[in-house]
């Protein structure tokens, strides 16, 4: 009977992958005949409760500001009516939490059901970070990177600014993330160019030379204390960054126009500042990456774009795609509805997990 043991484990094996095999089904999806909805952003900073912000479009190309709240999962979905439409989203906790708008900072201490204006916030920003419910930094257009020591009720511009030599006009600082004080701000200038969108004459697109630009990144390693900078001449702009505990973190880069590959994705050693490319595929754009604390999966949002040029206005499949070793990828069943221009990750660890699309729908990790 020894000789069959082995038969055996294995057989259990494969039960036990075979169950514990996942998927992405839509959960919610905006159904009104008359009007569009596009997600923004959106968080879960639990299993339960979770917040997505974007707006409607009717059919005379009205857009009207929605914020969409549960408190169970994902299984009932709030609308909740407000005043300036929400870029991004940022919560500490269950609880408290802030929206970026393009004409200000506004913040909840109800998980979302009602927002209350910052005064002093500045205005064009595009995302936000609190480490705590008093320090927080708020970047944008117009090279500039805020701090705030004080919930908000006063910001500052970081002194490191200073030493960021291109243009502010063209400027744009797009995204943070933090992990334990160790904390990452990106940001890139891009001077406009003639000729309307590559989608509209891809034949033509394909023939411009594709030009480098400046990018810049500012790191700390003590909460925003002190900062130091790094630039380089590079194609994308880091659009997504996740980082985590173990000093291992992911960084999305994004490239524009009729580019050999829509995105790439990066491996961020925390300790040494080294990354290595992981993931890059001419058929998939990647639009978020994730990583959880105290957890070795890693998950990539992407969509399939319908044809050479990657910005088209044709939505592509949703995939999703996911790593244990962050060497191997292997691609999810998503649900074959599900299409977007833009997928975006969220959930408190990665046995609760989330995907909003810029198409008015929210997908929800399940077990096959």
């Amino acid at each position: 009977m020894r000789k069959f043991l082995p038969f055996l484990v294995l057989a259990c094996s494969l039960a036990e992958s075979a169950s514990a095999a996942q998927k992405w089904d839509i959960q919610y999806r905006y159904r009104k005949v008359d009007a569009t909805l596009t997600i923004n952003d959106l968080v879960f900073p639990d299993e339960k409760r979770g917040i997505a912000c974007g707006y409607t479009t009717d059919r005379n190309e009205k857009d009207k500001p929605l914020i969409l709240v549960t408190s169970d999962g994902g299984q009932n979905w709030a609308e909740t009516p407000v005043k300036e439409t929400g870029i991004a989203l940022f919560f500490l906790d269950s609880s408290n939490g802030w929206m970026v708008t393009d004409k200000g900072i506004w913040t909840t201490n109800e998980s979302g059901r009602s927002w209350t204006k910052l005064k002093n916030a500045p205005g064009s920003m595009l995302r936000v970070w609190f480490l705590d419910r008093q320090h927080g930094f708020a970047s944008g257009l117009q090279k500039r990177v805020f701090e705030t020591l004080d919930g908000g009720e006063t910001w500052k511009l970081l002194d490191i600014l200073k030493d960021v030599t291109s243009d502010p006009l063209y400027t744009t600082f797009g995204e943070i993330a933090f992990s334990e004080g160790r904390g990452m701000i990106s940001g890139w200038n891009i001077p406009p160019r003639r000729g309307g969108p590559d989608w509209m004459d891809p034949a033509s697109a394909a023939k411009r030379p594709q030009v480098p630009h400046y990018g810049v990144l500012l790191e700390t390693t003590d909460g925003g204390k002190k900062w130091v900078k790094s630039e380089a001449s590079v194609f994308g702009e880091i659009s997504r960054m996740s980082l985590t505990p173990q000093g291992v973190g992911l960084g999305l880069i994004t490239f524009r126009d009729v580019f050999e590959y829509p995105s790439e994705v990066m491996k961020i050693d925390m300790r040494t500042g080294r990354s290595t490319r992981i993931y890059r595929r001419k058929d998939r754009a990647v639009t978020d990456v994730r990583l959880f604390a105290g957890a070795t999966t890693a998950f990539l949002a992407a969509y399939e774009p319908s044809g050479p040029v990657f910005n088209s206005p044709i939505p592509g499949k949703v995939r999703v795609l996911t790593s244990q070793d962050m060497e191997n990828w292997t691609e999810m069943t998503v649900d074959y509805r599900a299409v977007a221009h833009s997928a975006i990750l969220a959930g408190p660890d990665e046995k609760h997990v989330w995907i909003a699309t810029d198409t008015g729908m929210i997908l929800k990790l399940v077990d096959e």
